[in-house]
């Protein structure tokens, strides 16, 4: 099977998920400036799970830039992706409504770990069905930043228990250092002339 359904899906999905997410932000009650301070964690825990929704959109259409066709088991990992990513917007909710409370954070926190091992998950089984020769393969290297995440994950629902902004501050970092799209796809995408 070729990918154009599959991206097509994903893209949906993700543009109903951001559109969720921008629907549970509340305007403030007052009239004045000062009034916004009221909503500020809630605009930015939505900031940073609206970050999140981009960085796996941009790599996910980068990956697909190397796929030329997927099997069942591909559409069934992409759907686990999927299904973590649609989380987000309760997650992010309850963090927000809850005044950043240790629970939340942590259940946050343990939803980008589940979303990103989801993505893992995702490379080795086009990995798989592409074979070891396949420019997906090549492309991906070792991908250092997907070993880093787990463990920043990790450490941030763990210090939920001790601080929230601590745990922010690395569910942050994790979104800082993915930021920058993953130039592996584009640079071997562009050194193959497979760019459409």
């Amino acid at each position: 099977m070729r990918t154009s359904r599959l991206e097509a899906f994903s893209d949906g999905v993700l543009a109903i998920i951001i559109t969720i997410m921008v629907l549970e932000l509340r305007p403030p009650d007052g009239d004045h400036l000062g009034d916004l301070l009221d909503s500020s964690t809630s605009f930015l825990t939505y900031v940073l799970s609206f970050v999140y929704i981009g960085i796996y959109w941009n790599n996910h259409h980068h990956m697909f830039q190397l796929v030329r066709r997927v099997d069942g088991r591909v559409l069934w990992a992409n759907l686990h992706l999927l299904f973590w990513l649609s989380l987000y917007p309760f997650t992010t909710a309850w963090m927000d409504e809850s005044d950043l409370a240790r629970t939340p954070l942590m259940v946050y926190g343990v939803n980008l770990l589940a979303a990103a091992l989801a993505y893992y998950v995702l490379v080795l089984v086009i990995k798989r069905a592409e074979g070891p020769g396949g420019p997906f393969a090549e492309a991906i290297g070792s991908d250092v930043k997907g070993k880093i995440s787990p463990v920043l994950y990790l450490a941030g629902i763990g210090s939920a228990l001790v601080a929230g902004w601590l745990a922010l501050l690395f569910y942050a970092v994790v979104a800082a250092l993915w930021l920058v799209p993953d130039r592996r796809m584009e640079a071997y995408a562009a050194a193959h002339d497979l760019v459409e």
